[in-house]
């Protein structure tokens, strides 16, 4: 540890710019070929000083930044972390909602040579702690006091950790631990920024290559503890420009951060897309505006994970259910004439006349509206990864008029797949994406046994962090092995998604089936928010442990007269099974018989990421589930009318308790026989 930095223990502007506000001399920024991205950063403050680059709303006001402002915050925040002793190799981790702070932050510490961790805003002490001790992080960018709360334990336990850094003051004022600093105090350090403050900057980002250590991005944690995948420079241009170029993003392309920076996507879409391209990226003054938000910047592209995308979809049908029949009946006129007109571009078939020609009247009364409420007036590109989406996603949205495209990959090699062109095939997760770009080889790929996934070349993998033996494990003679099961679809490139290969199950009478397949298509419907399906070998059928829609089934409930008095009594209510059961018996309809759901049960509370349920992508922690539930896993299995179940829980206070519940397992009707589709 540098003995500058004190334990938790114990320039000239270039030519045109404003002079009083400093930039980068032109005669050494012009000069720098980008490898990195605060070489992007320089770039664009030289060659576009005064465009606008970032937006934030504070208290109902949009505020702008030029590429200039940012470029010397991101310097002064540099000079602050060489005065608090960090080094080039060093970690620093990044903790809160996306802000320009975080984004600066992380690029301030890419500038001086270190690499960035950036973790969820709901991250727990725990977690936190792992991660600093095995990324060995030297200092902590923390939003507010709630994050420094959860941080200052930490490194009380870890003396490498010296600085924790934080921006929003509020509740702070009295605390007094040394190494704690205010955003403002770190750069009290570098001001005024003089000429030799200004060379050393131009030189420390000069001295970045490509091959450098950018980023850690850490896995969720499914299959065991979360391991820190080494993203370097390069590799986030190469596939930043592979999304640029399949995507055609537009020059100034307005965009909303708002996917966590610990999501790898977002680290090539916002951070380096944003500068590269570049777009011009804002952030909303909460996370519950983000709707609003797009609303009112009217984003060109937006990005949502499957869960966002499902919430959208859950909107406008609970806004369907509040609405008087006549209005009703107009919105699914409107609706069926845009699934009508855009049946070419989602399924080979041609729209008829009459629906193109209905459309503008369908679009004036319908679909334009239901566009500009959810913030997708004017949204040209709109993508979606993470996991699989339901089809019926796809077509409700292409019906409004917003094509949405799968982008599929992994942190560990890049971006795999992307719905290219014109016509999206519902089913599939896109097409390979075979190009190479300047800092990355064209990807090659390869079916194994099982339909395992595994690829090569592209940006290359970089290993885990410290974890060589784990590394290796992932290799097959130079073949990255991605763990997940996926199909190729008949006279074509495209590939379906399956699941994980260890997620692929059997029932007792040898019949193959995706868990993931019949979730995410039970997830479309607006009343369910969270599912789990269950099979085995020693299982003859498919269940399925169901978490409601809480709000949607409490306005359902309003309108249809039935009485509750919590979620608990609530999800066990007759009527609430019984539309439940309606809604399992639809997506049924479309499977073939062996794999269809026999049983189901309501979950007496929500799923929880703070209770290890679910991780912080909001994907299921099966086995825990399985263990925590196990009991009314085996009451549908039995056939009992009634299971009882004590679950612990802990409240958003810190205490914990009992949750002790009588839930109802729920036969699910045979449906006729009909045609299928096979998961």
């Amino acid at each position: 540890m540098s003995p500058h930095a004190p334990s938790l223990r114990e320039s000239l502007p270039p030519e045109g710019a404003d002079p009083t506000r400093g930039g980068p001399a032109p005669d050494r920024m012009t000069a720098l070929q980008p490898q990195t991205l605060p070489q992007w950063l320089v770039h664009n403050a030289t060659t576009r000083p005064h465009e606008v680059a970032q937006r934030h709303k504070r208290e109902g006001v949009w505020k702008e930044f030029d590429w200039l402002s940012v470029h010397n915050e991101v310097r002064a925040i540099a000079l602050g972390l060489r005065a608090r002793g960090v080094q080039r190799g060093q970690t620093v981790l990044l903790i809160g909602e996306n802000r320009p702070e975080l984004y600066w932050a992380e690029w301030a510490a890419m500038a001086v040579g270190a690499k960035a961790v950036a973790l969820y805003p709901d991250a727990t002490e725990a977690e936190i702690d792992y991660v600093v001790d095995d990324s060995q992080t030297v200092c902590v960018f923390a939003e507010d006091q709630e994050q420094v709360d959860k941080v200052l334990p930490v490194a009380l336990r870890h003396s490498g950790l010296h600085t924790v850094v934080y921006w929003e003051v509020g509740g702070l004022w009295s605390y007094k631990t040394a190494g704690l600093l205010a955003w403002d105090a770190l750069k009290t350090s570098a001001h005024p920024v003089g000429p030799a403050d200004d060379a050393w900057f131009a030189q420390v980002v000069a001295q970045g290559t490509g091959s450098d250590i950018a980023l850690l991005t850490y896995t969720s944690g499914t299959t065991g503890a979360p391991k820190g995948v080494i993203a370097t420079h390069a590799s986030l241009q190469h596939n930043a420009s592979l999304l640029s170029q399949t995507l055609q993003v537009p020059e100034h392309c307005e965009y909303l951060s708002y996917i966590p920076l610990s999501w790898a996507t977002e680290q090539w879409v916002g951070v380096t897309l944003g500068l590269m391209r570049p777009m011009r990226v804002s952030f909303a003054e909460a996370p519950d505006q983000i709707q609003e938000a797009i609303r009112e910047l009217a984003c060109d592209m937006v990005f949502f994970g499957p869960r966002q995308w499902e919430s959208l979809a859950a909107r406008v049908h609970a806004g369907m259910l509040d609405a008087s029949p006549w209005r009703q009946k107009v919105v699914d006129w409107g609706l069926r004439i845009g699934r009508l007109v855009r049946a070419d571009q989602l399924e080979a078939r041609t729209s008829t006349w009459w629906a193109r020609a209905l459309l503008p009247l369908g679009d004036a009364l319908v679909l334009r509206p239901l566009r500009d409420q959810l913030g997708l007036k004017r949204a040209r590109i709109a993508m979606t990864g993470g996991a699989a989406v339901a089809p019926d996603i796809f077509r409700l949205f292409a019906a409004m008029g917003v094509m949405l495209r799968n982008v599929y990959g992994c942190s560990e090699v890049g971006l795999l797949t992307v719905h290219q062109g014109a016509r999206v095939n519902a089913e599939t997760i896109g097409e390979p994406v075979a190009m190479g770009s300047a800092w990355g080889e064209p990807l090659q790929w390869r079916l194994a046994e099982g339909g395992a996934l595994e690829v090569r070349g592209g940006s290359g993998f970089a290993g885990y962090w410290g974890k060589p033996d784990k590394s290796a494990e992932k290799l097959n003679d130079g073949w990255f092995q991605t763990g997940d099961a996926v199909g190729q679809v008949a006279n074509g490139t495209e590939l379906i998604y399956y699941d994980r290969v260890e997620h692929m199950s059997r029932l007792q009478g040898g019949h193959l089936f995706s868990k993931q397949f019949l979730e995410i298509r039970l997830r479309f419907s607006p009343y369910i928010r969270e599912v789990m399906v269950v099979g085995d070998p020693g299982r003859a059928t498919v269940t399925a442990l169901i978490n409601i829609d809480g709000d949607v089934f409490g306005r359902w409930a309003e309108r249809n007269g039935v009485s509750f008095t919590t979620f608990t009594d609530l999800s066990q209510r007759p009527e609430v099974l019984a539309q439940v059961a309606a809604e399992i018996a639809r997506v049924n309809h479309a499977l073939p018989e062996q794999v269809r759901l026999s049983s189901f049960v309501n979950l007496p509370k929500e799923l929880d990421a703070d209770e290890g349920e679910l991780t912080r992508t909001r994907k299921l922690k099966r086995d825990f589930i399985a263990q925590r539930y196990g009991v009314l896993i085996d009451a549908m299995y039995e056939g009992l009318p009634k299971a009882t179940i004590e679950i612990p829980v802990r409240y958003q206070d810190g205490r914990s308790g009992v949750l002790r519940a009588d839930v109802t397992p729920t036969q699910v009707q045979a449906m006729p026989e009909t045609e299928t589709t096979t998961p």
